[in-house]
């Protein structure tokens, strides 16, 4: 029978109208509802609570750090970019430090040297590796010929460096360096070339049709000096203009006198194409093998291009 006026229904019978389904009530005002009910407006979902942030957002507005330590993939590269350079679309700086080697500290036993490539806030951007023979590199010390991988975070190789053997001295002009820049490999986008001088070294930044982009000027003496660092400029294409430095930077005294990993320090505009910047990296590593690497643990700094 249905149930006297005013008393809830007992079981097989629906809710008269104004009473609440069998089962329960609803919760009162201010209380998370009980299973079976959507969460009101500003609740979580019942059972737990809202999934956690993974990445939690840098201070500043920077982006998070990938895992590793390295730099994130940029968002919204320009069209043309080569694949791989889309990390330089928004730097002006990097930061490049060469591996200490044990053997090559002790013995003096040249081995193939190795770099990581920064961002200002530290972040990985790319790793280097040369690619030369044991023969090579112990019989022609710095003059060497050698190759290099530029690799990303994913160990793909976005940049390749190939310098041919040639001369380095003003005695020499027919015969000068020159570091040949591919990015992707195969495909070449701009060469480093060494630049005629007596005194102060001097290099060309040129793109893949042979057009001189940007220039570089040496000191006069490349030694480093205790507690100093070697600037080389980059100037305009006229050389009327400042828009860069490469700069080695002093690391200590040990680190100075007992081996040949160096640090070193790159600035361009944030505009310059990311071209010209993988070029400018290239031109960094021919400094490091022309004047800063060491011949039986004996340094070339030196006065000029003699």
């Amino acid at each position: 029978y249905p149930p006297p006026q005013g008393y809830p229904p007992e079981g097989g019978y629906p809710p008269p109208q104004g009473y609440p389904p069998e089962g329960g009530y609803p919760p009162p005002q201010g209380y998370p509802p009980a299973g079976g009910y959507p969460p009101p407006q500003g609740y979580p979902p019942a059972g737990g609570y809202a999934p956690p942030v993974s990445q939690q957002p840098m201070s500043g507005g920077q982006p998070p750090v990938a895992d590793g330590g390295w730099m994130n993939l940029p968002t919204g590269p320009p069209a043309n970019c080569p694949p791989g350079l889309e990390y330089l679309t928004s730097i002006d700086q990097l930061l490049v430090h060469q591996k200490v080697e044990l053997l090559e500290a002790l013995i003096g036993f040249e081995s193939k040297n190795k770099f990581t490539v920064k961002n200002s806030l530290g972040q990985k951007v790319f790793y280097a590796a040369e690619q030369s023979d044991c023969c090579t590199r112990n019989c022609c010390g710095p003059w060497r010929p050698f190759g290099m991988k530029i690799l990303d975070n994913f160990k793909n190789e976005v940049i390749h460096l190939e310098r041919p053997l040639a001369c380095d001295s003003c005695w020499f002009p027919c015969c000068l360096q020159k570091m040949e820049v591919y990015a992707p490999p195969g495909c070449l986008v701009g060469t480093v070339e060494q630049d005629w001088s007596i005194l102060a070294p001097a290099f060309s930044i040129k793109n893949a049709a042979g057009d001189t982009v940007l220039r570089i000027e040496g000191p006069v003496c490349t030694m480093s000096i205790c507690g100093s660092d070697v600037e080389f400029n980059v100037l305009s294409k006229d050389g009327s203009t400042k828009v860069g430095r490469i700069s080695k930077q002093w690391t200590g005294l040990l680190r100075e006198a007992f081996t040949d990993a160096d640090y070193f320090g790159i600035t361009f505009p944030m505009d310059l194409d990311v071209r010209m910047k993988a070029v400018m990296l290239g031109a960094c590593f021919l400094i490091d093998a022309m004047f800063f690497e060491k011949s039986g643990n004996q340094e070339r700094d030196g006065p000029g291009m003699f």
